[in-house]
């Protein structure tokens, strides 16, 4: 029966292209490591630790400006990572990672990583695929900032945390001030564009209770398309 950290392991996308062997070396290194509601997992600047798989929980991943305003730069969920490209480009940590819930997490510790990638180079070549899909989705963050407004930025983020496909109501999966941060949005712009979905009948909200009630008008919002009434 596998442990509960290889579970983790083999569940995160970034491993998903290894093979048997590679895994298991991988696995070897492993261990859980358990964060309470509100820890600081490590600040900026910090020495990567290594690459952390999500088993259960959420982390906040994010940066401080100079003035010491938040900007979020993810969340990690069950089956995600984080610190993985600090562990693989060998560089202290370029960011604050916090856990927003009691978190359980499999940790593969940077000098271990290290020394597999070294010393194999099918696993570097394996380990191409997960970096590929972390890629695509930090290239589709970056078209989210640059190429929509922030209507479709909040309608396409709606869409995409829809646990249900549209069937029925859902919990934003962070809080709304994470949420505007998230989306490089203030709190105000964020409640206004929420208030304006809501007036036009598109979703419903209820605290951090979501409802959409017309998926395909609100995906024409989130592809800049918007429908008459949202003019």
């Amino acid at each position: 029966m596998e442990s509960a950290t290889i579970k983790t392991i083999r569940g995160c996308g970034l491993f998903c292209g290894l093979s048997e062997a590679s895994f298991a070396k991988i696995a070897k290194i492993a261990r859980t490591v358990r964060f309470k509601r509100g820890q600081m997992i490590f600040r900026d600047g910090d020495p990567c630790p290594g690459i952390y798989v999500v088993g259960e929980g959420a982390i906040r991943v994010y940066k401080l400006a100079p003035n010491g305003k938040e900007h979020v730069l993810h969340f990690a969920y069950p089956g995600t990572t984080f610190a993985e490209v600090a562990a693989i480009g060998q560089f202290n940590c370029p960011a604050f990672a916090e856990a927003t819930e009691d978190s359980v997490c499999a940790l593969i510790p940077e000098a271990g990583f290290r020394r597999i990638a070294s010393e194999d180079h099918a696993f570097c070549i394996e380990m191409m695929t997960g970096m590929s899909k972390w890629v695509h989705t930090l290239v589709g963050l970056m078209e989210d900032l640059v190429l929509r407004d922030a209507t479709a930025r909040v309608a396409r983020h709606l869409i995409q945390s829809d646990s249900t496909g549209g069937r029925g109501e859902f919990t934003l999966p962070m809080r709304k001030k994470d949420l505007a941060s998230h989306l490089n949005l203030t709190s105000e712009t964020l409640s206004r564009t929420l208030h304006r979905l809501v007036e036009c009948g598109l979703i419903e909200t209820r605290e951090q209770r979501i409802l959409i009630r017309e998926p395909a008008k609100l995906q024409d919002v989130a592809d800049g398309l918007a429908p008459a009434e949202f003019a």
